[in-house]
């Protein structure tokens, strides 16, 4: 039997995100600007429900393509309101095109989001020491008011740590997991 970690449960398209995805450092900033879409998409929502509209969400986002979104109108902000096949939340449907301005006004300054995102752990991810993980911490709260002041939406502090577990900025496998070795592996590597 594998051991995963517990939150995961037995839902095959979770178990393949925990498997695949999970905790794995991105360093593109196509992917970290989805991560972190998604990641302001599940607030007050569960995970799974993201999961299952992440196709929805990239057919109706042309892939998480930052420059399109940045000139998104209006009329299609409007109009993605009533797409199903995304959370149809209209606060964070606008804050899509917010932040994808506020995205690349991070990469002006930084050369990258990547840059940026990454200094606040210094290029090298923390490491889980196991017991209760947080949902946010001292880190997160700084990263979401910087985020915050730059004009992004929908990144509070906890958003902000389940983007840094997801985008591999923590790894918070629990230690008997078998990803947990695996992860640690691709930090050093």
């Amino acid at each position: 039997m594998i051991n995963r970690c517990g939150w995961c449960g037995d839902d095959p398209l979770y178990v393949d995100y925990h498997d695949q995805e999970w905790g794995v450092p991105l360093y593109e900033d196509a992917a970290l600007f989805e991560c972190l879409t998604l990641e302001g998409a599940q607030a007050g929502l569960s995970w799974i429900t993201v999961l299952r509209k992440r196709e929805g969400y990239r057919s109706a986002f042309d892939h998480f393509d930052y420059q399109k979104i940045a000139k998104y109108s209006d009329k299609k902000l409007e109009r993605l309101i009533g797409d199903e096949k995304i959370i149809r939340n209209r606060l964070k449907i606008m804050s899509v095109r917010q932040n994808a301005v506020a995205f690349i006004q991070v990469q002006k300054e930084w050369g990258s989001f990547s840059n940026f995102i990454w200094h606040y752990v210094d290029n090298k991810p923390i490491l889980r020491l196991d017991g209760e993980v947080p949902s946010s911490t001292k880190l997160s709260e700084r990263i979401s008011k910087d985020l915050k002041r730059m004009g992004f939406k929908f990144v509070g502090s906890t958003i902000i740590y389940a983007f840094m577990q997801a985008a591999g900025l923590v790894n918070d496998h629990s230690i008997n997991c078998f990803r947990y070795e695996e992860i640690q592996k691709l930090h050093s590597g």
